[in-house]
């Protein structure tokens, strides 16, 4: 028998919604009530989409958006990124947390460090007040930018991204190569540009605002390093050539994507950013 999406339904998953229930407690609800997994996953990303356009409205909020998302909705063990098949390992819907195993080569891996290497300097962060950018002192690393498709191993990485995520080419920005030793770190924080800050809209007229983040390990730090989501007590660790990727459909704490960099405690720590815009990015 065919299983319908009813007001009902809908009306009950907002109800788990607003009692503080996480989605991926109402799904699992859902499916030992017998629904199909696919039924129950349309229903639960339809009506909490909805739901959450309203409460931001209400609450003055910037409204959802679309964001980056690769297609799970059977459950794969793994995806076809193109050139590559690429391990899903852990998932998490709120906030959307993917990590990806095999997701770059070792010699991939390896070309990206070497051919970073000679150009690092201290790295920056974009400074929202004034549209620019500046050394902090939460970000302790050593980096540099690609331009989108400036070598072969960008382009192809950029590619499988594109692919897996199913986001256009074009609204990623190049990649950024960081390099950590011992002790440095990234403290926790937003990757996205805050739309109240008076720097953010001349950054947010070359492709709009972020709403993905994905970062590639590129080696395997001896101890530490590990990418924390402090709302949501989860550290992933920094495994050569896997990849955590994560989105924010919009500019807010509520997307519960804090996020930062523990400290390298031995060894030292190579990764590479994506980050993807809602446009594309000039």
């Amino acid at each position: 028998m065919d299983q319908a999406i009813t007001p009902e339904l809908r009306h009950w998953i907002i109800s788990q919604a607003q009692a503080g229930h996480a989605p991926d407690s109402v799904l699992k609800a859902m499916l030992a009530s017998g629904w199909e997994e696919d039924v129950a996953v349309a229903a639960l990303e339809s009506t909490l989409q909805g739901f959450l356009a309203e409460q931001a409205r209400a609450t003055g909020q910037p409204e959802p958006q679309r964001v980056p998302e690769p297609d799970l909705s059977d459950s794969p063990a793994w995806l076809d990124a193109g050139d590559r098949r690429v391990k899903v390992l852990t998932t998490m819907r709120n906030p959307r947390v993917i990590v990806f195993g095999s997701l770059v080569s070792d010699e991939e891996c390896d070309g990206l460090i070497a051919i970073a290497r000679p150009r690092m300097a201290r790295s920056e962060t974009v400074d929202t007040a004034t549209g620019g950018s500046e050394v902090n002192a939460a970000r302790t690393s050593a980096g540099m930018f690609f331009e989108r498709g400036e070598n072969a191993i960008c382009r192809a990485i950029e590619q499988r991204i594109a692919t897996l995520l199913d986001w256009p080419l074009e609204n990623g920005e190049g990649l950024q190569i960081l390099h950590y030793r011992p002790g440095a770190e990234y403290r926790p924080h937003h990757d996205y540009f805050d739309p109240a800050l008076p720097g953010t809209p001349p950054i947010l007229k070359r492709g709009g605002q972020r709403v993905g983040t994905l970062v590639m390990y590129l080696n395997t730090p001896e101890r530490g390093g590990a990418t924390t989501f402090p709302d949501v007590a989860l550290e992933v660790a920094p495994i050569k050539g896997n990849g955590v990727f994560f989105s924010y459909d919009r500019p807010h704490p509520a997307t519960r994507t804090l996020h930062g960099g523990a400290p390298v405690v031995a060894g030292e720590k190579w990764v590479a950013t994506k980050w993807l815009r809602v446009g594309r990015f000039e």
